[in-house]
Formats: C-alpha cells, structure tokens, sequence
C-alpha cells in the first residue's frame, strides 16, 4: 500500500551492501523513525580502526541521511505529479558525533522536517543508541534530482 513503511522501504535506491535501514518505525509529513543494526561482519570494520573497530562518522551520516531524509523525501514525493520521475541526493549536513558506535550495536534515527520547499528538504536528524543516548544528531538536507527517462 502506497505511503506505508514497508513502501517506502521498497523504494529505497540501495542495493543491500550499502542499505543502512533495517526498519522504518514511522514516517509522516513531519519526520520519520527507524532502526538499523551494525552487523559484525561489515567490511569496514577491518580496517577501521585495526584491533578496535568503530563505525565511520561517514557511515553514520549515511545511516541518518537514510532514514530520516530519503525514506521522509520518498513519502513526501508520493504526493507530487513527478514521484515517478525524481529521487533525492544529500547535499549539504552538518552533523556533531558524541559517542562512537561499535560493531553489533542497535541504533535508532529520528529525523524532524525543518522545511520541504524549492525540491529541497532539510531536517534535524538524531542517532541513539539501545541505552537511549544521543551518539550523534545535525542537520541534513537534499534536493530533488530528475531521473532520466529510460
């Protein structure tokens, strides 16, 4: 059914090595909520960090652009004339780390629409931990981009 998470979810432009949603608890026109879970075995624990593995900030960002900006930008286009026609890239963020993120760890992101106008969107997103504790929170923003037809 159209609007629902599991929609949503189904949307989503990622193939599975690079999908950083496990869940989509809620999403509505003002935000969205979801889940992912930092399986041991992720390539970049190798080598980040050698003996103390911890997750990239990069990863982190990616795991909150996609929860609380993409899966929020699916919903949202799914009222426009042209959901079949765009899809959104981050373009800007600015986002404060607190506590690291270990391998195995559950986290779960809250984002809050700041403002969805011009084919931009921007919100305030949130990342905790199972304890409830921030682990990192900024703002992030996309813009709507035209696929090409084929």
């Amino acid at each position: 059914m159209v609007g629902t998470p599991q929609h949503i979810l189904d949307q989503l432009p990622y193939g599975k090595s690079f999908l950083f949603v496990d869940e989509l608890l809620h999403v509505d026109e003002q935000g969205a909520k979801g889940t992912f879970t930092y399986s041991e075995d992720l390539p970049f624990y190798q080598g980040h960090f050698k003996n103390a593995p911890v997750t990239p900030a990069v990863i982190l960002t990616e795991t909150m652009a996609q929860i609380g900006l993409v899966c929020l930008g699916l919903f949202l286009l799914q009222h426009t004339e042209s959901n079949q026609h765009t899809s959104l890239a981050m373009t800007s963020n600015t986002v404060d780390f607190l506590k690291p993120v270990y391998p195995g760890e559950k986290v779960w992101v809250t984002s809050e629409k700041v403002y969805f106008r011009f084919n931009k969107l921007s919100c305030n997103v949130k990342m905790e931990n199972a304890s409830g504790e921030v682990v990192c929170k900024g703002n992030i923003s996309g813009m709507l981009i035209s696929k090409a037809d084929g």
